[in-house]
């Protein structure tokens, strides 16, 4: 970041004050796309939504522009991850942009699972962060985005808890649909160059194998032991999230006659992409069993 561009941020920081005003023109800034699935399921239209990590971008590295700064600093609530590293690195700044704002972090009600994700400049993500692509995390988040509403938009609160009832409803069918799908399969493993699937692979009973290793390209033994195990397994598919380079998964697929699959979890429809994903790991154990 140049230095003329830090010296903007710093200015907003400290310069930007939410504003009144009536619900539907109200901000709620959220960490990453798919939350604003959540918060615009329950809530309809009473709140606009401002994304601070974009769809396409990496959330582990982001940083900032400052016209998201700007809307940050109007909105009357921020919903975090709380684990990804671009947080690590602002979230503190966030909140002393607009003191204000209610703080609502969607991993403080989810069982996490340890990682040893390093980022780089000193930070390393202590919790995997990715709990939102599975549909049982999907759950509690969206039950704390309505209790969030509420507190928001009292008057609101009936509305609220009928939307949420559908979204649950909604969110219940791609439960049972992994379940479906990954009960009964002999072979339950899956590769993936960014560890992104990890809940999901816990909560259905699969194993994520990851080509990056804690934040890092692999080296060229580990790389080896990727291929062999990959043969051992019968794997037809490498997967890649959308935001990543495609060179060590293709590597790996062109060695072992593999294919690479594009997946989407930071998409801000949440719904489509986890059950595109679900379909997508599905396929490629029925062609690791065959």
């Amino acid at each position: 970041m140049n230095k003329i561009y830090s010296l903007l941020i710093l200015i907003l920081l400290f310069s930007c004050s939410p504003s009144n005003k009536n619900a539907g023109d109200k901000i709620i800034t959220v960490s990453i796309a798919p939350f604003k699935y959540f918060v615009e399921e329950i809530a309809g239209g009473d709140f606009k939504v401002n994304v601070m990590v974009p769809s396409g971008a990496d959330p582990h590295i982001y940083e900032p522009f400052p016209e998201q700064i700007i809307k940050l600093g109007e909105s009357v609530a921020y919903i975090s991850n709380g684990y990804l590293g671009f947080e690590m690195t602002w979230l503190d700044r966030f909140y002393e942009t607009n003191k204000t704002m209610k703080k609502l972090s969607l991993g403080d009600k989810i069982e996490l699972l340890d990682t040893h994700h390093d980022m780089g400049r000193g930070h390393t993500e202590s919790a995997d962060p990715h709990y939102w692509v599975s549909p049982k995390s999907a759950m509690i988040m969206a039950s704390s985005v309505e209790e969030l509403l509420r507190d928001l938009n009292p008057p609101e609160k009936q509305k609220y808890e009928a939307n949420y009832r559908i979204l649950i409803s909604k969110i219940g069918k791609v439960d049972s649909l992994a379940q479906q799908l990954f009960s009964g399969l002999k072979n339950k493993s899956f590769m993936i160059y960014h560890p992104n699937l990890g809940y999901l692979a816990k909560d259905y009973g699969l194993k994520e194998i990851s080509v990056e290793f804690e934040g890092k390209e692999p080296t060229p033994s580990r790389m080896k032991e990727l291929i062999d195990e990959a043969r051992a397994d019968g794997m037809k598919t490498i997967f890649v999230q959308k935001e990543y380079d495609t060179k060590n998964a293709k590597a790996i697929a062109d060695e072992i006659g593999a294919e690479v699959e594009i997946i989407d979890p930071l998409s801000e429809n949440w719904m489509k992409a986890t059950t595109d994903i679900i379909y997508a790991l599905h396929k490629s154990l029925i062609k690791n069993s065959n």
